[in-house]
This record gives structure tokens, C-alpha cells and sequence, in this order.
């Protein structure tokens, strides 16, 4: 056997963690907003813009406050209008930039803005900088709201800051706090801190290089007073909440034993916590033969003893950032923290708490990455206001966006407290006063509407858009006429699938990409690049925001209220994907865009707006549709109809290890009628010519649903999944989705759906044709 002469280090790829760099600073500039942050002498800072044509300010100032763009460069400055007007929006990132300014006494009036890029920037364009003083610097990416016809929106720039390397880094900067703290808590690492929170006061526990666990204690303080120690319990909180921990949202309370919340999660930007194990302890060392190790439960005991609380030899402790799990064998495993530099968790005192804090000392596992660090954490007032938001990233090298509101939001919660997180923004899942049931009917016979506005837009125009959507979608794009919407596949090169989504042409050089990812406009643009192609791809679902009108009534109602140009075609005369414009009431009505498409198996309609303009639409639709037996839908009844109609969803029916064929959408993939070359195109023709799997439909004996990833099998053998399930009120059948082995896929052949552990009980079922629900789509086209 020979022997390997050099050791084999490891080295993964590891996006977004600050270590790969100590050196460098990476701030997203969000589309309409600003950033702010310090520069010392010598730092260089590179500012680009991603997606093109996207104008950009970097102003100056000086320690002592005054305006100086020579600090960074000789270029003229100019009035900064785009900065005043981001400040006078009270955007989220202008709110903090505005609080960092008042922190350090600098005054925005006398701001002067050196220009960045241009209105004809390609993208990938970067201007460059080196501070030539102390100074404090912000970016603004400027921009005013599009018009739905538009395709000229806003879009967010890169800044890349290179500290002079001068000294050794030990940690990446703090974040900007999310408003002014009343108190600065800096958690040394493998040590504790205690500190006393009031009731309605938010605590924001910091994770400062990433990967680093921390052990959370909230006792209530009136308790304390009178001898009686209540603590946050873990099998209350657990038990109460219905999961492992709380979460923003609904669920999202921390409880004593009493079963009285103590504290609500707020905001998280990790996602990844634990409650299931103790805060480290002398024995968990001891064990693996680590004696005297410092450990978090004797920290919090040396820490909490003041206030007369009784040492534990192991603290029950939320501790924030410990990435564990329990697997399909019933063991609970840890990892590294899936915590970035800067990622924290907000919480809201639902009374008068003591806490401690603990920066966990643990250097013998993955637990805080190999490598303990510190912990920081800041307290606000309760005057301060915080959305309930969890972080949402793009890609995993992306930084983190927390969960927004659509436009509709202040119209669905008015019928409504039940929202979920999906995609970054808040949704209704049920309403008030309805209920999944309810609303599941009046789709089927008279109308509703729901929010569907965080379905990504993404505008692409120039010469080479219509060769860029030919070369990354299945459909053969350059048949579609102007005003015409096509459903479309779009493919990795090994025919897994990407999204998919529906592509609208607005003009010759100008396409509208609707899909469900994020992912799907960066792939558009890498292959822009890729085969230097002169062409645009803005990202737009921040201007675009959209609400489905669906059901018989729909053409009636919006025929009410939609009025559109002679030049336009009216709401009634509109054929199955095809889009209008036009105006909500008259002509001086705000403006829409209405297409005919859904995701429900029933007529109907998507309009579409800026979100300024999103409570009128909603306003006007719900009182036109009253009389008519109108109700919203929720999310929870969007996914009955949706599988009724044999429709597909994202990570359900398809991923990247499924072809469109697989997902039940080779109609997506014209082979024969296409002749144009396309990404995946010669994976996806063995692919059909060798078929492996073909998602069927299957009717269940009896009442018990099947569910998402139970098991299917002939005998002991699993040959296929369930992807959706439901019983249907209006087929009276209980129906699946299922992805099953071609040989097992024929109409009429007899299978069993396993339920636990896939053996002990089964379901019997049987192929059947799919759609279940109007498979001729005679009601859809109607």
C-alpha cells in the first residue's frame, strides 16, 4: 500500500462566515435604502451595482460632523436628494442609518452626495474608493416607485469595505443597533453576564463572529421577591407552542412551569436553536476526561447567586445558536451553529425578568465551531417598535432579509391574526370567521381572493432578452405575442428543475419572469453574463405586488371595477393566459396589470400593483365581491384546490433532482416543436426517452389522510412517495399526489401508503388520472 507523503487539511466551502477574510465587510444597500458605517484611514471600499442601471450616493462625514466628500475622492459632490428623500421615507434602513447619525451628533441637512453609476450602468459595474480620514459613510441606492407597465425598478447595490490591514482582527464589527439601546452588554467568551429587563423591554442577544452558542435564563423578578424561582421550562414551552422552540409568528412565547410567557421571540436571523439539552456543565467535560473545564451552568450559578438564586449542577436554558436535532433514530445530535457573524435573536419581557446571558466555552466539539468567541447583548426600551420578522437569505452567501408585509397586509389583518412566514413576507394561512372549509368552497362556487404577492418578479429587456428566456426556459418563448402569459419549466443542465413560473412579453425586448425562487433571476442573470448577452434582469417583486381573484364570480366582479383603454383588452373579453392594462375605476385609477392565470383549477385572474396601491385594489375587490359571496383565502385552502387540480408546488412535487416530466409538467418541454437549443434540453431528451419516475394521482380507501413523504410500496418494497394529500369536500374522495417508479404507474394499479414507520399500518389506494378536478379544465377556460 503506498503512503500519502502530505497530510490532507480540510477545507469546506463555508459562504458568509467573516473568518475566510477578517479583513473584509460586505453591506447589501436595499433598493430605495442606505447603510451607514466607519471607515478609518487607508480602508478601501468598492461599491457595485449587481443588476445594472441602478443610480447610487456615497456621502462623507467627518468625526466632528461635517459633510466631507473629499474624504473619499476630488469628484464635484452633488445635492444628495436620493439621501433626504430614503431619510424622509422612514424605510427600515433609513431608520437606522438616521438613528446612527444621531448617535455620533451628525446632522443630515448639509449632506452632498457623490454620484455612483448611472441610468445605462451595465451590470457588475463598481466604482472604487480609499478613505483619506476617519469618517462615517453611507451609501443610498435611490429610486421612486414603478408603475406596473414599468420595467424600471429600484434595485439594491454591494459595498465591499477592505480594512487597511494594519493590525490583527479578532472579530468583525458589531451591527448597528436596531434602535438606541438602553444598555450595552459585552459577554467576554466562555464567561456570563446577568442583567434585568422590564416588562414590554426587547433583549437582543448577538452572536459577534458566528458560531457561537449561548445560554438564555429568564427568571421572573416579582417571583424572586417572593422566594419562588420560575424559570423559562422547556416541557411547558415545548408542549404549549407545538414545537421545538418558539419561533416569531404566533408561536412564539417561552413559558414557566405556571405556564405563564415570560418572553416572545420577536426577531430571529438564525432559525437554528436548542431546548432539549442543559446548558453545559462540569459533568459534560468530565466525562470526556476535560477536568476543570469551564462550563455555562457554573457561569450562570457564579452569575445568578446575587439575586439568591440556588446553584444547578445543570441549567434548563434556551440556548440560542446550538444547532441540534434528533434523527431518524432517535438520537439527539449537534453541529456547528448555523449562525452567521452579526445574526441575533430579539425578544420582547412579558415581565419583569432577571436574565443572564452566557458566551459558551465549549472547545472540545462542533458546538460553537471549534473556536468560542463572544456574545453581545443590547436592551430597548418599549417606546421602540419591532416587527415580528425572521431572517430570509437568498442564497446562502447572501446577508439575511427579515420577513416583510405585502402591500395587502393591512387589509388581510384586519380578518385575520393566523400568518405564516413564506418566502420572506407574512401570509395568511386562515380568516377569521371562515376557516380553510369556508373558504374552500367559496373558490369552487362563487369567488375569493388571496395574497400571492411574494412570487419573485424579475423584468428582463434589452436586445438579447427574448435569446436569454429562449436559452434557460423549456417553452419556446419566441412564439409568445405581446400581451401573452407562458407556463414554463426552467432547468439546471442535468434536467433537475430550477423553478417554475410563468414568462409575460410586454414588448419585443421586453419579458416579465414570474417564479417561485429567488434563485431563478440570479441564474437568469449568471447566464446573461455567462454568454455576454445585452440584456437586463431587474429584480422587481419589491414594486410588483399581486392578489389572485379567483373563482366563477371572478370575471363578473373585477368587470365592475377594471377599466381599460380601447386600445386594451377588457377583463371580459380576456382569454386564458393573456394580461391587460389598465385602471382600478376610470382612468385616473391607480394602475394594474390583470392576467388571466391562477393556481386553483378555477377562472380567474391576477391583478397586479405597486404596493402603494395594493389597500385600494384590495378595498375595491372586497366591496364589489360582497354581494357576490366573496371571502379571502388563506393559504391553508390555496393547497386544497391547488392539489384538487392536480397543481404543482415547489419542494413538493418538484426540487433540483426532478425533471419537469417527473414533477407531472412535460407539457412544459416541447421537444419536437422546439427547435432552438436550451439549458437541460439533451439531459431532458434521454431523460424522457428513459423514464424513471411519473408523478401519478391516487385515490385512498377510507377517511385517514395520506401526507407529504409518506412512503408507497407494492409489498415490502417502496416504489414510490406521496407528495400532497387531502381529502377533497367536493369529489368526496381522499386523493393524493404521488411520485411513484414507471412500472407501477399505470391507471388502475393497486398500491398501499405506509404510514409510521411504513410497515405496521397501511392504506390501500390505486392509480388514478389526475387532475382530479375538471381535468378537461373546461371550468378554467371558461
Amino acid at each position: 500500500m503506498e503512503l500519502s507523503a502530505n497530510p490532507v487539511a480540510t477545507l469546506p466551502l463555508e459562504p458568509g462566515l467573516w473568518r475566510a477574510d477578517p479583513y473584509l465587510e460586505r453591506y447589501t444597500v436595499p433598493p430605495c435604502g442606505s447603510v451607514v458605517f466607519e471607515l478609518l484611514a487607508g480602508d478601501q471600499i468598492t461599491v457595485t451595482d449587481p443588476e445594472g442601471a441602478q443610480l447610487g450616493e456615497l456621502i462623507a462625514f467627518s468625526i466632528d460632523g461635517r459633510c466631507t466628500p473629499a474624504s473619499l475622492c476630488d469628484t464635484a459632490p452633488q445635492d444628495a436628494a436620493g439621501f433626504q428623500k430614503i431619510l424622509a421615507s422612514n424605510e427600515p434602513s433609513a431608520r437606522q442609518v438616521a438613528a446612527g447619525l444621531k448617535r455620533r451628533g451628525i446632522s443630515p441637512a448639509e449632506a452632498r452626495a457623490i454620484p455612483l453609476f448611472g441610468s445605462d450602468t451595465p451590470p457588475g459595474s463598481a466604482q472604487h474608493y480609499t478613505a483619506r480620514d476617519v469618517i462615517l459613510c453611507v451609501v443610498c441606492a435611490p429610486g421612486s416607485a414603478m408603475a406596473v407597465d414599468a420595467q424600471s425598478p429600484p434595485t439594491s447595490l454591494t459595498v465591499h469595505v477592505n480594512r487597511k490591514s494594519g493590525k490583527t482582527l479578532q472579530e468583525p464589527a458589531l451591527p448597528e443597533p436596531l434602535a438606541d439601546p438602553r444598555l450595552e452588554l459585552r459577554i467576554n467568551k466562555c464567561t456570563a453576564g446577568e442583567y434585568t429587563v422590564h416588562a414590554g423591554e426587547y433583549i437582543q442577544i448577538i452572536d459577534v463572529a458566528g458560531r457561537e452558542c449561548s445560554d438564555f435564563l429568564a427568571l421572573c423578578a416579582a417571583g424572586l421577591d417572593q422566594g419562588k424561582e420560575r424559570h423559562i421550562d422547556m416541557t411547558t414551552t415545548r408542549t404549549l407552542m407545538g414545537s421545538g422552540y418558539p419561533g416569531p409568528g404566533l408561536h412564539s412565547k417561552y413559558y414557566d412551569r405556571d405556564m405563564q410567557p415570560l418572553v416572545e421571540v420577536v426577531q430571529d436571523t438564525c432559525g437554528r436553536h436548542d431546548t432539549f439539552g442543559l446548558a453545559c456543565a462540569a459533568k459534560y467535560y468530565e466525562d470526556q476526561g476535560y477536568f476543570g473545564h469551564p462550563n455555562c451552568s457554573d457561569n450562570l450559578n457564579a452569575v445568578m447567586a446575587p439575586y439568591g438564586v440556588k446553584p444547578r449542577r445543570g441549567w434548563e436554558a434556551v440556548n440560542f445558536f446550538y444547532n441540534t436535532g434528533i434523527d431518524d433514530h432517535n438520537v439527539l445530535f449537534l453541529d456547528e451553529p448555523w449562525s452567521r457573524p452579526g445574526d441575533y435573536v430579539l425578544l420582547k419581557a412579558m415581565t419583569d425578568l432577571v436574565c443572564a446571558s452566557t458566551a459558551c466555552p465549549d472547545d472540545t466539539s462542533a458546538a460553537n465551531g471549534w473556536n468560542p468567541t463572544d456574545i453581545h447583548v443590547r436592551i430597548y426600551t418599549p417606546e421602540k417598535a419591532f416587527s415580528r420578522a425572521i431572517a430570509y437569505r437568498m442564497t446562502p452567501d447572501a446577508e439575511t432579509q427579515l420577513t416583510r408585509e405585502t402591500g395587502f397586509h393591512p387589509c388581510t389583518s384586519r380578518h385575520t391574526r393566523n400568518f405564516a412566514e413564506y418566502r420572506g413576507y407574512w401570509l395568511p394561512t386562515a380568516f377569521n370567521n371562515a376557516g380553510a372549509i369556508d373558504e374552500y368552497w367559496a373558490c369552487r362556487e362563487r369567488a375569493v381572493m388571496m395574497d400571492l404577492s411574494p412570487l419573485r418578479k424579475f423584468e428582463v429587456l434589452g436586445p438579447d432578452a427574448e435569446t436569454l428566456l429562449q436559452t434557460t426556459l423549456t417553452r419556446n418563448i419566441r412564439r409568445l405575442s405581446v400581451g401573452q402569459v407562458a407556463y414554463t419549466a426552467m432547468c439546471y443542465p442535468h434536467g433537475g428543475m430550477i423553478d417554475d413560473g410563468t414568462a409575460l412579453r410586454l414588448g419585443p425586448d421586453n419579458f416579465r419572469w414570474i417564479g417561485g425562487d429567488d434563485y431563478s433571476g440570479i441564474w437568469l442573470r449568471e447566464q446573461a453574463q455567462k454568454l455576454g448577452l445585452k440584456v437586463l434582469v431587474k429584480s422587481s417583486t419589491d414594486q410588483i405586488h399581486n392578489v389572485a381573484v379567483q373563482g366563477p364570480k371572478s370575471r363578473e366582479i373585477l368587470s365592475e371595477i377594471i377599466w381599460t383603454p380601447p386600445a386594451q383588452t377588457t377583463v371580459e373579453e380576456l382569454e386564458w393566459f393573456r394580461f391587460t392594462v389598465g385602471r382600478l375605476g376610470d382612468l385616473n385609477g391607480c394602475p394594474v396589470m390583470v392576467s388571466r392565470t391562477g393556481y386553483t383549477g378555477e377562472l380567474g385572474y391576477e391583478i397586479f400593483c405597486h404596493p402603494d396601491d395594493a389597500s385600494k385594489i384590495w378595498d375595491a375587490v372586497w366591496q364589489t365581491g360582497e354581494p357576490h359571496g366573496l371571502l379571502p383565502l388563506g393559504l391553508d385552502a390555496l393547497d386544497m384546490v391547488r392539489i384538487e387540480a392536480g397543481l404543482i408546488f415547489a419542494g413538493y412535487e418538484f426540487c433540483d433532482q426532478t425533471d419537469p416530466f417527473e414533477a407531472g409538467i412535460g407539457f412544459t418541454v416541447p421537444l419536437k416543436s422546439k427547435e432552438d437549443d436550451f439549458i437541460g434540453r439533451q439531459a431532458l431528451e434521454q431523460r424522457k426517452a428513459n423514464p424513471q419516475r411519473k408523478l401519478v394521482g391516487l385515490e385512498l380507501e377510507g377517511n385517514e389522510p395520506a401526507a407529504h413523504g409518506d412512503c408507497v410500496r407494492v409489498g415490502r418494497a417502496q416504489v414510490g412517495v406521496i407528495t400532497s394529500a387531502m381529502r377533497s369536500p367536493i369529489l368526496r374522495k381522499n386523493i393524493a399526489l404521488c411520485r411513484i417508479d414507471t412500472t407501477h404507474s399505470k391507471i388502475g394499479t393497486e398500491i398501499e401508503v405506509g404510514k409510521l414507520d411504513g410497515q405496521q399500518k397501511r392504506i390501500r389506494a390505486s392509480v388514478v388520472p389526475f387532475p382530479f378536478y375538471d381535468p378537461k379544465k373546461e371550468r378554467v377556460k371558461g
